[in-house]
Parts: C-alpha cells; sequence; structure tokens
C-alpha cells in the first residue's frame, strides 16, 4: 500500500490524483474544517501541533495496518501545523481503493485511529 503522510504550515492544496493501477474504484476525500463554535464558545481558529517525527510513525503504523484490514491500494494524509483560521481545512484525507465500501471503512477508522494516540494537539488560543 502506498503511505504519504505531510505536514504543513500553509494552506492545505489537495493533490492531483495519480491512479497507481487501473483497479481503483473508488477516490474518497475527506477534509477536516475549523468550525467557529468549539463547545459553547465562538473562536477565530484552532492551533495544532505535532510531534512531527512520533507521529508520523505511529500514524504509518495505523494507516498500513488498516490497508490490510480494508485492503486499500493508497491513502495521501495531510495535517496542517500553527494556526489554521476558521473555515479552512486542518486535515485532509484521500483512500483509493478498488471499492467505496473499503475506502470508506478505512477513512472513518483512520480518523478514530488519529484521534486515538497521534501526537497531533489542538489549542483554541493562538501562541504569544
Amino acid at each position: 500500500m502506498i503511505i504519504d503522510i505531510h505536514f504543513t504550515h500553509d494552506p492545505i492544496v489537495v493533490p492531483d490524483t495519480t491512479l497507481p493501477n487501473k483497479e481503483i474504484g473508488a477516490v474518497v476525500d475527506f477534509q477536516g474544517l475549523v468550525r467557529e463554535i468549539e463547545g459553547d464558545r465562538a473562536l477565530p481558529g484552532l492551533f495544532y501541533e505535532a510531534y512531527e517525527t512520533m507521529a508520523r510513525k505511529v500514524l504509518a503504523r495505523h494507516l498500513e495496518e488498516l490497508g490490510k484490514i480494508h485492503g486499500c491500494d493508497a491513502v495521501h494524509f495531510i495535517h496542517r501545523i500553527g494556526w489554521v483560521p476558521v473555515g479552512e481545512a486542518s486535515l485532509h484525507i484521500r483512500v483509493l481503493s478498488s471499492h467505496r465500501a473499503e475506502a470508506l471503512r478505512f477513512l472513518a477508522d483512520s480518523i478514530d485511529r488519529l484521534k486515538l494516540d497521534v501526537p497531533i494537539w489542538k489549542r483554541t488560543e493562538r501562541p504569544a
């Protein structure tokens, strides 16, 4: 399985899709956007931090395991670091698979695992 992991301080630009083979029948994209309301509080944005070396390691392990479970061919993962204003994407995940069901399950499980133990944190305040 192809695993592509990126962290960026810049706004996320969704890359063109290069199909690794002719058996790809599903390309599923997910973008996580920063909402204005967090809990009961209006926010101008969120600040993301990551221990990138460890985050890459943990993400790669999770994505490899999920690829075996769901039979996907490729995943492209982009997470924004630093200040992300309301309405902009903090996360983009693209899953390529032969069938949509596997791609959708892979996507849902990857987001659950991301929130479980990948060292990426968000704060509601911008650091000074």
